[in-house]
């Protein structure tokens, strides 16, 4: 039976995740909460409504949502919708379908592996130009392995180089339904000690650095990641812990560790999902942090690790 995934979005011309000009396209569904995070609409594996209510014409102009939802989970402030109910939302996206301003946002979509091939083949021309091809992300693109493998063989029947970005914090049987069809993998690194990665992230680092060593001892090349976020994971003990696990257990299968600088990102989001943006708080000196951050990538270079600030190769 061919393979459907939950998509919340798809990117094309993406020059950040993989080589060249790539498509990329994100899953829906992670196992883990990191603070930082900037996609939460990626969280849960099911398609929802989300609420942007700038957008919202008030109830006196259209009131169409509150006629539609059949459990009254809408909510409303002074005559505009103002959020949802999770308590009571069954996901029908019926306030979705008549909204006439965009004030609701449907967060996902089911997409089979031949529709997904039909936008991907649109941009041939640039992937043979570039260097590029196609790019899973998420979310944890794992919680949808099957859907990944099969739309990675169907890349592979029509030569379009695949990369799979993860975090790895997935059952190893999972992984191997991917990897053979898996041409780049990106991964983080977020912290690690697994209590504080644990305490920002929601799980343990175990399964992730266990999985990666698998990785590399099949002979596979990857790029890694750190989101340097400042005073969780930016301390001496940390990077120099890093570079440790990468060079021991990794060997010389790391092409490129890029290290993202943190930004506040998805705000927008959170609040269209009701949730609680945790990083609100954190402030930081710009010019201070990015000159901290490439002391950073410094130390891992002198270390023998090739090193960027970002996610472009330098040419």
């Amino acid at each position: 039976m061919p393979q459907k995934g939950i998509i919340f979005n798809i990117q094309r011309f993406t020059i950040h995740d993989g080589p060249g000009l790539r498509t990329e396209l994100f899953l829906k569904g992670c196992p883990l909460r990191c603070e930082w995070c900037s996609n939460p609409e990626s969280w849960l594996t099911h398609i929802q409504p989300g609420v942007y209510k700038t957008k919202c014409i008030s109830h006196k102009k259209c009131g169409m949502c509150e006629e539609a939802c059949p459990n009254d989970a809408l909510q409303f402030y002074r005559g505009k919708l103002i959020g949802i109910d999770r308590g009571k939302c069954t996901n029908c996206l019926e306030c979705y379908k008549v909204c006439p301003s965009d004030a609701v946002k449907q967060w996902g979509k089911e997409m089979s592996v031949a529709e997904c091939m039909k936008e991907i083949r649109k941009d041939l021309g640039y992937y043979e130009r570039s260097g590029g091809g196609v790019t899973v992300s998420g979310g944890e693109p794992l919680m949808q392995s099957d859907f990944v493998s099969e739309l990675f063989q169907a890349c592979r029947a029509e030569n379009i180089q695949t990369c799979c970005e993860s975090t790895f914090h997935a059952e190893w049987s999972e992984i191997e339904k991917v990897l053979p069809y898996t041409d780049i993998i990106i991964s983080d690194i977020k912290h690690m000690n697994s209590e504080i990665h644990k305490k920002h992230t929601g799980v343990g680092n175990e399964l992730i650095l266990e999985n990666l060593k698998k990785i590399a001892g099949k002979d596979r090349e990857m790029i890694l990641r750190i989101p340097v976020i400042p005073n969780v994971n930016d301390d001496e003990e940390n990077i120099r812990a890093t570079a440790d696990y990468m060079l021991k257990e990794l060997g010389g299968h790391v092409r490129t560790l890029q290290l993202l600088s943190f930004m506040r990102l998805g705000e927008e989001k959170y609040a269209s999902l009701g949730i609680p943006y945790r990083m609100e708080a954190v402030k930081v000196n710009r010019k201070s942090f990015q000159k901290h951050v490439n002391e950073i990538a410094a130390y891992f270079n002198s270390r023998g690790i090739h090193c960027l600030v970002g996610t472009k190769e330098k040419q």
